[in-house]
């Protein structure tokens, strides 16, 4: 995979300039966390771009990073894959990850996804890859390893919930990187939500 103007590899993963999405699931409550800077080069476009949405009748929350009309596509593309498979979190991304990876046109999308419903949260990429954590807590853009290493020591060493640790490691990787703004969006899903 070739590194493009606005992405770098780490590893076999690119990592987007341009966003920080966090998501955090603690005590039976799920909070995902995005920031609203948009970059283009070296230039700051937008300063309050929304990048969550709630889907499939608001009981499954998604995150991108990357290109925004690439992720546009995809969310349209997992908004039909939730409603093929009936809300079922896991078959809708595993189904996208799929056609993401093997279709012609998909192939080139540069973005990635954090999705989640009450029960899974799962990060998709264009490489097929479909990864649920361990802990619960998931991060995708140039904040994200930022975010991630804040939201884990929060969990580890506070009682804070899923939204004031997802606040609050927001506000962390905002002062750490350049590509990630204070004017964060967080939105929750409860068990009690259904």
């Amino acid at each position: 995979m070739k590194a493009s103007e606005e992405t770098q590899l780490l590893g076999n993963q690119p990592i987007f300039h341009g966003t920080t999405i966090l998501c955090v699931r603690r005590d039976g409550l799920l909070a995902m966390g995005g920031d609203g800077q948009v970059t283009m080069g070296e230039s700051v476009i937008k300063q309050k771009a929304r990048k969550l949405r709630r889907c499939y009748n608001e009981k499954v929350l998604a995150g991108f990073a990357g290109s925004t009309a690439d992720a546009m596509s995809l969310f349209d593309r997992f908004e039909k894959k939730l409603e093929e498979y009936h809300g079922n979190l896991s078959r809708s991304v595993v189904e996208l990850a799929k056609e993401w990876r093997t279709d012609r046109a998909l192939r080139h999308l540069e973005a990635l996804l954090i999705v989640a419903d009450e029960k899974s949260t799962f990060l998709v990429s264009g490489t097929g890859d479909v990864i649920e954590p361990d802990d619960g807590i998931a991060a995708i853009g140039s904040g994200g390893p930022f975010a991630i290493a804040a939201a884990r020591a929060l969990a580890q060493h506070s009682q804070m919930n899923a939204r004031a640790i997802v606040e609050e490691a927001m506000r962390i990787a905002g002062e750490i990187c350049i590509y990630t703004n204070q004017q964060i969006q967080v939105e929750e899903l409860s068990a009690a939500a259904r």
